[in-house]
C-alpha cells in the first residue's frame, strides 16, 4: 500500500512568482510593481507584467520619459475622453423607420464636469500640446509616428524634450 504524500507546511513570508511564463513572441511587455490581492498584510506588492505593445502612455512611463504623477495624468485625461465622448448610437435597420427617432440621453453631471476638465486642459496646452496630447493618449500614437506624422527628422525624445509647447503636456498632466 503507497504511503499518503505529506504536505509542506504553509509558509505566509514565501513570494510567490505569478508572472506568465508563455508569452507571444510579438509581446512587449514592462514589470510593473502593484497591490497585492491576496496579500496578508495592507500594501503588500507582486511584480506583475503590463503589455505595452498598443499603450504609448504606458511605454513612456516604463522607459522612465514620464513620471507617475503625469502618468497618472494622462489616464485621467483619457478617462474624462471617454466619459463625454458622445459618439453615433448604433442603428438598427430591421426597425421600422419613424420620423424624430429615438431621444438623445440628457448629459450626465459626470459628463459635464469631464468636458468642462477637457476643455481647460486644451487652453492650457494650447493648439500644437492639445494635439499632441490627442494623438498619444486618444488615438495611440507612439512619438516616432507623431514625429512621421509631423514630417520631423527628431527622435522620440527630442519631441518630448523640445521646449515649446510640445513638452508642455508633459508637464501639465
Amino acid at each position: 500500500m503507497a504511503r499518503a504524500k505529506r504536505n509542506k507546511p504553509h509558509h505566509p513570508t514565501k513570494v510567490h512568482d505569478r508572472r506568465s511564463r508563455d508569452l507571444l513572441r510579438n509581446a512587449e511587455v514592462a514589470a510593473v510593481e502593484v497591490d497585492d490581492p491576496f496579500g496578508l498584510e495592507p500594501g503588500d506588492k507582486i511584480v506583475t507584467l503590463r503589455s505595452i505593445r498598443n499603450d504609448p502612455l504606458g511605454r513612456l512611463h516604463t522607459h522612465r520619459q514620464i513620471d507617475e504623477a503625469q502618468y497618472q495624468g494622462g489616464r485621467a485625461f483619457q478617462s474624462d475622453w471617454e466619459k463625454a465622448e458622445r459618439g453615433p448610437q448604433a442603428v438598427d435597420p430591421t426597425r421600422e423607420y419613424v420620423d424624430g427617432g429615438q431621444r438623445r440621453e440628457p448629459i450626465t453631471e459626470g459628463q459635464r464636469k469631464a468636458v468642462l476638465r477637457l476643455n481647460r486642459a486644451e487652453r492650457e496646452l494650447g493648439a500644437d500640446g492639445s494635439a499632441l496630447v490627442h494623438e498619444v493618449l486618444i488615438l495611440g500614437m507612439t512619438m516616432e509616428q507623431i514625429g512621421q506624422r509631423r514630417e520631423c527628422a527628431a527622435s522620440a525624445g527630442s519631441i518630448i524634450s523640445r521646449g515649446d509647447s510640445g513638452s508642455a503636456w508633459i508637464g501639465w498632466l
